[in-house]
Parts: C-alpha cells; structure tokens; sequence
C-alpha cells in the first residue's frame, strides 16, 4: 500500500500540487468558525433551494477515505416528511423549527460500485492514469473492505494483519461491520462540517443532531441496511435566543498535545 500511494504522489504531485496554493483567507476562516453556533430555534425563513443545493455541492467537496465517497445526503423537503423527521428527533426545537433538515448518511455498501466509477473515470480520462491507481481500485479497494459471510473473511484479513504489523507498520483495515461501520462514518462527518459551515457562509446557522432515532429515520427514508444514519443537520435563520448559552470550551491544554 505504501508503494502504491508513493507512486500516486509522484505522478500527480506535478499536476495538481498548486491547486489553492495561493489562497489565504485565515482571518475570515476564523470569523466563520467562531460564528458556527449550534442553534435551537430558527425563524420560518426559508433557505432558497440555489443555497442549499451549493452548500450540498460543498459538503460533497470534504476530504474522504480514498475517493470512495461512502455518503448520501438526504434534503428532506415536504412538510409532511419534515414533521415525521422531526418527531423522530423526538421534536426537539432544532428540528421542529427548521425550513431546512438534512439527514447525513453513511454507506459501507457502495465502496465496490465507487471504485468501479473511479476506475471508469480513469479509462475515460484524456490523461494518462498510472497502473498503480487502476490498481489500487480494482484489486486493493475489494481487498481492504470486503468483509465476507458473517464478516468471516475480514476477521482472517483482520488476523493477518495483526500478524504483519508485529514486523511493520501496517494499516488497520476493517475487520467487521462495526469497525466498517466507523470508517463511512469517520469520512461522513467530514462532510457535515463542511456542510454546516457552508449553511454559516450564506448567513444561516445549523444544528447537528444526534437526538435522533436512527431505526425510525432508516424506514421513513427506506435506507438499506448499508446505511448508517450519522446525524440529522437543521438549518435556517436563527431566531431571537436561539442559541442558549456562551461557547464553552475547556483548555487548549488539555486536548493539544505536543511530543
């Protein structure tokens, strides 16, 4: 694996190295974070649909797990939908108030489909793709994620793993669903802060929201059972005291640590 993303870097590297090079926009990035509130209660305002629609494009651009893109992210639009999502947040005023409620979904069941797509993209490139990357997503991607009957073969793939990482270095690979699981689900959550502050970009505030019942949603949008609901988003213009206390954070200290 490591052969294979050091010959990925060489080959890309001098393409694509200076993509956003130049840009520097630190004091306005911090502005838009320290104006990210977790806010409660909105205004009936709704957000026009253009504004949403980009902030979904903005979340599809987050960082992901080998360009597997294992997420879904489901616009819940009609009222009737709205108010059973929002019963199902068991109506918590972040959801009942909210024009806008996005759920935020993770897949473990589309990692093969994706790296067919990337490998199609590859043929249809008018450049010249590296074998490795070919590789790496017809023999690599199946390898690493498939799990098996049972997840009996991620559990053999699991053991010999352990076996070679007692000599080197070696990568942690998913052994059963669950540890499937955290790894769509670890990539998702890029994609909802990517989500929520783009919502903050346009003027209009967010909620994450695991107050949820993931079952009850999982039927309501009739998800298979490769999905994982991570969190519903609200969104909207807040309304006066919609956010209900300071910004509390314990010391830097205590979570930075330098070695």
């Amino acid at each position: 694996m490591a052969d294979v993303n050091k010959d990925l870097d060489l080959e890309f590297d001098a393409r694509f190295s200076n993509e956003g090079k130049d840009l520097e926009e630190s004091a306005s990035f911090e502005r838009l974070v320290a104006a990210r509130r977790s806010v409660r209660r909105y205004e009936a305002e709704p957000i026009p649909d253009q504004v949403v629609e980009k902030c979904l494009d903005l979340a599809l651009k987050a960082p992901n797990s080998s360009n597997l893109q294992p997420w879904e992210f489901y616009w819940v639009k009609t009222t009737e939908r709205k108010e059973e999502l929002a019963r199902h947040c068991f109506s918590q005023p972040a959801a009942a108030t909210a024009p806008t409620l996005i759920v935020c979904v993770a897949r473990i069941d589309t990692y093969r489909a994706h790296a067919q797509q990337m490998v199609k993209v590859f043929s249809e490139s008018s450049e010249s793709v590296p074998k490795p990357a070919i590789d790496y997503y017809k023999k690599l991607v199946p390898f690493a994620y498939y799990l098996g009957p049972l997840s009996l073969w991620g559990r053999i793939r699991g053991l010999g793993m352990w076996v070679v990482s007692l000599f080197r270095p070696t990568p942690l690979l998913p052994a059963n669903r669950d540890q499937l699981v955290t790894w769509a689900v670890k990539t998702t959550a890029l994609a909802c802060e990517n989500l929520m502050l783009a919502f903050r970009a346009y003027g209009y505030d967010t909620c994450p929201m695991e107050g949820c019942d993931p079952r009850r949603i999982k039927r309501m949008l009739k998800l298979p059972r490769g999905a994982e609901v991570v969190m519903v988003i609200s969104a909207g213009k807040r309304a006066p005291g919609g956010v209900y206390g300071p910004r509390i954070r314990f010391d830097r200290e205590q979570f930075i640590k330098r070695v």
